[in-house]
């Protein structure tokens, strides 16, 4: 049998697809990605863009899969990762604040090194001045100067009109930074679930994006059987299987045992990494 594996979730895909060339592939990585040549829009020059209703965007719980375990094989292969909350200082709408966070990134990655990132729109539930309010969280690989970006990320805000509602108004949460440790798998699954994933806020603007190093991470690989049995071996009851239609998917916890399944993946993954690293130091 053919089986798809990524972090903490593997499906059966079943025997007509039983081809040799299957195991042992890596999937997941923008790198193997089709390019599709966009046809050019032709404008129509009656249409009054000005009176178009964009559809407003939401995480589809693809999406979140998609970057969790983005998360965690960014997390195989860095031992420390930061986590960021970037939040504005006044009411500001979805539009603008996406533009004011492009221009923060296309900043911090002209003074930092390799700088990679991964963030996520979120509405500020618990802020009863400006309810829903847009913010954002990233997820980096850098070591921050706290005090320096602060005042950079409030000044920022201030050149586009976002001002604190009062002049004596501190902002010391506009931007907050936590470290996290890569070393125990399962509290980052948790962290990550948390802040990143849980998310059921409606949008006027993208959603998430990710810096083109993260997107080429692989997340995945084909097997045969064998690995599915491993995972009972190790975690008996604690992996549970749901059966769909087309295939059966066996869910299992990621810990300090069940991430080494993964090893192979942090394989690849290092040395795609580290040359593209290396590729643009040249």
């Amino acid at each position: 049998m053919i089986v798809k594996n990524t972090f903490g979730c593997s499906a059966v895909l079943g025997t007509h697809k039983q081809r040799t060339g299957y195991f042992e592939k890596f999937t997941g990585s923008s790198l193997n990605r089709r390019k599709v040549i966009k046809k050019e829009k032709i404008e129509d020059p009656k249409e009054e863009t000005e009176n178009v209703v964009r559809k407003e965007r939401q995480m589809s719980p693809r999406t979140k899969t998609k970057i969790r375990i983005k998360l965690f094989a960014l997390s195989q292969i860095q031992k420390r990762l930061t986590f960021v909350a970037l939040t504005f200082v006044n009411e500001v709408k979805d539009e603008e604040a996406i533009i004011i966070l492009r221009k923060f990134l296309d900043n911090i990655k002209k003074r930092s090194k390799d700088f990679q990132y991964l963030w996520v729109a979120e509405r500020q539930s618990q802020n009863k001045v400006f309810p829903d309010n847009i913010h954002f969280h990233l997820i980096t690989n850098k070591y921050w100067d706290i005090q320096k970006t602060w005042k950079y990320w409030i000044d920022l805000q201030a050149s586009h009109g976002i001002k604190p509602r009062d002049e004596s108004f501190k902002a010391s949460s506009a931007f907050d930074v936590k470290n996290v440790s890569t070393k125990n798998p399962a509290m980052l699954g948790i962290y990550l679930t948390k802040y990143v994933t849980k998310n059921t806020g409606k949008f006027n603007c993208q959603v998430w994006n990710c810096s083109k190093k993260i997107s080429a991470l692989y997340t995945g690989f084909y097997s045969d059987y064998s690995f599915i049995e491993t995972l009972y071996r190790l975690k008996g009851d604690e992996v549970k299987q749901v059966d769909l239609e087309y295939c059966s998917l066996h869910i299992s916890p990621i810990d300090k045992t069940t991430i080494r399944l993964y090893d192979g993946i942090a394989g690849i993954n290092q040395k795609t990494w580290f040359k593209s690293k290396n590729r643009n130091n040249a």
